[in-house]
C-alpha cells in the first residue's frame, strides 16, 4: 500500500491479534507510531493492550498505559476495559483497581475483567468487594458475570451467596447456556450440595463434555468416587467424547478407590484418545499409579511426559515418599532443582517426609531452616509435623517432644499422634503415655490412641493398664472400627472383614492362611498373642490373629492369581505388628511382591523385607 491510514493499521493488527500473533501486534504498533507518524485511536490501543496481556509483556503494557494517559484516550470504555484486564492478568490488583476508580462509568465488561483476574490469582476477598460494588452501582450482569461470580462462590465455598446469585439469575430470565450450568454445578459441588448439583445437571436440555465433566468433578469433590465412575458409563452411552479434564477427574476417582484395573483401562483409553501429552492427564496418571501401589508405573509416566509443571514434580516426589522410597524422592527433587523448577510449599512436604524415611536429621533441618527461607517459602504445620516424624524415626523422641514444645505453632492431633506412634515403635512407654494424655485431651474419642495405649500396656505386660483402657473405652462407648481389607482381581473387588466367615470360599481361605503360617514359623514367625486383648486361651488368640483381614485378603489373592503375580491389598486401619511380621515372611516363602496400603503407609514386602524398614 502506497498510503496507509489508521483503519489499515487497525484492520491488520486486529486480524493478527485474533489469530494469536500478539507479539507481532506490538511490533506493528511501534512501526505505526514511529514510521508512519500516525496517532492510534481507541480501538488500536485496546488491541495493543490486550496483546500485552496475552504475551505476558508487562513492561510494554506500562509504556502503552503511559501513551494512553498522554493522548487522553483513557476516557474510552474499550481502552479502560483493556487496561483493567491487563493489570488483572499480571496480578496487579492495585493497578487494576486504580484504573477502575480513575474514570466513572465502568460497564459490565470492566467488572467482568477485574473479577475474573482477581479470581484467577486467588484474590477472593478483593473479588467479593468488586462484586458488591458492581451490585451497588446497578451494573447489568451477563452470562460471563454469572460464570465469574459462581466461580467466586465456589472458591469461597459460600453456599449462602451462591444461592442468592442463583436466585437472582433465575429471576432475571437471562439465557441459560451450558457453561453457566457447569459453573452452577461446580458451585454446588464445591459447597457440598452434590444432590442439588445433580438436579441442575438432570435439568439441562442439552449436555456437552463441559457439563458432564462438571458433574463428574462434583462427585469427585464430595467423595462419591464410585458414582463418578458409573456416571461415566452413561456419558459414553450418550456418545459424549471425554476430554483431558474428564480423564483427569476419572483417574483421580480411580486412585481414591485404589481401583488399579479401572485406572489402567482409563490410561489406555486416554492414550487412544490422543491425550498422552496433556499435563493434567499425566499428573492424574502419576497420582493414580502412586495411590494404587504401582510407583514404578507412576515414574514411567513421569519420564514419558514432554511437559511438566509443579504438580507433576510434587506428585512423583510425594509418591516416592508415601512408598517409603526416600532416596528416590530426594533424587527427583534434585533433578527438579537442576531443571530450574521452583519448589513450592507442597514440594517440601514430600522432601521432608523423604528425609524422615531415611532418618536424615541434619539434611531435614537444612531444608527447613535454610533452603525454604532462601526460596521464600514460610514453613507451615505440615512441614513441622514432618520434622517431628523425622526426629522420631531417628529415635530422638525427647528431642521431638522438645521441638514441639519450643516451636511457636499450634500443633494438631496428627502431630502428637506421630510422636505417639514413634513411642510405641521405640517402646518408650513412659513418654508414650504422656503423649497419649495430650492426644486424648484434644480428641477424647480417638480410637487409635486407645488402641496404641492398649498395645503399649500389653507389650509391657501391664494387664491392669489394659483393663483400665478397656473400661474407659466401654464407659465412653468407644468401639474399635472393624478391620477391612480389599483386593482387586480381574476388575472385581473382594472385601474381607477380620474374623468374618461370610465369604463363600471362607474354608479354602482359612486353610490357605494356616498353610502360610505353618510355612513361616520355621523362618522365625512367632504369633504376637500379647496384642490380642480378648480373655481367651493362647491357642484361640493365635487363631484370632490368623483371621485378620489382610491375611485373609492375601491368602485369597494367592489362591486366585498366577504364581508370580504381585499381591496388592488395601486396609482401612494401621497394619498390626503381627501381620507385618507375618507378611514379610509370606513374601519370602511365596516369592511374591506383596503391597499393603494401610491408613498411613505403603508397605512393599519383597523377599522377607518391607520398604518401611519396620517403622510405620
Amino acid at each position: 500500500m502506497h498510503s496507509r491510514n489508521v483503519v489499515s493499521w487497525s484492520t491488520l493488527m486486529t486480524g493478527l491479534f485474533q489469530k494469536g500473533f500478539a507479539i507481532e501486534v506490538l511490533g506493528l504498533f511501534k512501526n505505526m507510531v514511529l514510521e508512519d507518524n500516525l496517532c492510534p485511536n481507541e480501538y488500536i490501543l485496546a488491541t495493543t493492550l490486550s496483546s500485552c496481556s496475552n504475551s505476558g509483556m508487562l513492561k510494554e503494557g506500562l509504556q502503552c498505559h503511559g501513551y494512553v494517559l498522554k493522548t487522553g484516550l483513557l476516557f474510552h470504555q474499550y481502552v479502560k476495559n483493556a487496561l483493567v484486564r491487563m493489570y488483572s492478568t499480571f496480578s496487579d490488583v492495585e493497578g487494576a483497581t486504580r484504573v477502575l476508580n480513575s474514570i466513572p462509568g465502568s460497564d459490565t465488561v470492566t467488572f467482568n475483567s477485574i473479577i475474573h483476574g482477581l479470581l484467577d490469582h486467588g484474590y477472593l476477598s478483593e473479588g467479593l468487594e468488586v462484586l458488591c460494588r458492581m451490585a451497588a452501582e446497578c451494573v447489568v450482569w451477563d452470562n460471563v458475570t454469572y460464570v465469574n461470580v459462581f466461580g467466586l462462590c465456589s472458591r469461597l465455598k459460600d453456599l449462602k451467596l451462591g444461592l442468592q446469585v442463583h436466585s437472582r439469575m433465575l429471576k432475571s430470565g437471562d439465557e441459560f447456556d451450558l457453561y453457566l450450568g457447569s459453573a452452577i454445578m461446580d458451585m454446588y459441588g464445591k459447597c457440598g450440595q452434590i444432590s442439588v448439583a445433580r438436579k441442575v445437571f438432570d435439568g439441562l436440555q442439552t449436555r456437552n463434555v463441559v457439563s458432564w465433566t462438571a458433574i463428574l468433578a462434583a462427585y469427585l469433590q464430595n467423595g462419591c468416587f464410585e458414582e463418578a465412575l458409573k456416571l461415566f458409563l452413561q456419558m459414553e452411552l450418550e456418545g459424549v467424547v471425554p476430554n483431558e479434564y474428564t480423564f483427569a477427574v476419572l483417574l483421580n476417582a480411580s486412585s481414591s478407590l485404589s481401583a488399579f484395573g479401572y485406572g489402567n483401562s482409563l490410561h489406555a483409553l486416554a492414550e487412544k484418545s490422543g491425550f498422552r501429552s496433556h499435563i493434567i492427564v499425566g499428573n492424574a496418571l502419576i497420582n493414580m499409579y502412586s495411590k494404587t501401589g504401582i510407583i514404578e508405573g507412576a515414574y514411567e509416566v513421569f519420564t514419558d511426559m514432554l511437559y511438566r509443571d509443579s504438580i507433576t514434580w510434587n506428585s512423583i516426589i510425594s509418591g516416592y515418599s508415601h512408598h517409603g522410597l526416600g532416596k528416590e524422592a530426594l533424587a527427583v527433587f534434585h533433578d527438579m532443582l537442576a531443571a530450574g523448577e521452583h519448589p513450592n510449599y507442597v514440594t517440601f512436604i514430600g522432601v521432608l517426609s523423604a528425609c524422615g524415611h531415611l532418618g536424615r536429621v541434619q539434611e531435614g533441618f537444612y531444608y527447613l531452616h535454610q533452603l525454604m527461607e532462601e526460596m521464600g517459602i514460610k514453613p507451615g504445620l505440615e512441614h513441622y509435623t514432618c520434622m517431628v516424624g523425622l526426629l522420631s524415626k531417628a529415635g530422638l523422641l525427647y528431642e521431638a517432644e522438645t521441638f514441639m514444645k519450643s516451636t511457636p505453632i499450634e500443633w494438631d492431633v496428627v502431630a502428637w499422634r506421630t510422636l505417639l506412634s514413634a513411642c510405641q515403635v521405640h517402646r518408650n512407654y513412659v513418654l508414650g503415655k504422656q503423649v497419649a494424655e495430650i492426644v486424648l485431651h484434644m480428641d477424647p474419642d480417638d480410637v487409635g490412641t486407645y488402641t496404641l495405649l492398649s498395645n503399649m500396656h500389653a507389650k509391657a505386660k501391664s494387664w491392669d493398664g489394659v483393663a483400665t483402657i478397656r473400661k474407659l473405652m466401654r464407659r465412653r462407648d468407644i468401639k474399635k472400627e472393624p478391620g477391612l481389607s480389599w483386593t482387586e482381581i480381574r476388575n472385581d473387588t473382594h472385601i474381607f472383614v477380620s474374623d468374618d466367615n461370610s465369604h463363600p470360599e471362607s474354608n479354602q481361605i482359612h486353610e490357605k492362611v494356616k498353610e502360610l503360617l505353618d510355612k513361616i514359623k520355621p523362618l522365625g514367625y512367632v504369633p504376637d498373642i500379647a496384642s490380642v486383648l480378648h480373655d481367651v486361651e493362647e491357642e484361640q488368640k493365635e487363631e484370632y490373629l490368623g483371621h485378620h483381614s489382610e491375611k485373609l485378603a492375601i491368602a485369597y489373592t494367592i489362591l486366585k492369581t498366577p504364581s508370580r503375580a504381585p499381591v496388592r491389598i488395601i486396609k482401612n486401619l494401621r497394619m498390626c505388628d503381627d501381620c507385618h511380621s507375618a507378611v514379610k515372611l509370606m513374601s519370602k516363602v511365596t516369592n511374591r511382591v506383596i503391597t499393603v496400603r494401610d491408613v498411613n503407609h505403603f508397605h512393599c514386602f519383597r523377599d522377607g523385607m518391607c520398604s518401611c524398614a519396620d517403622y510405620w
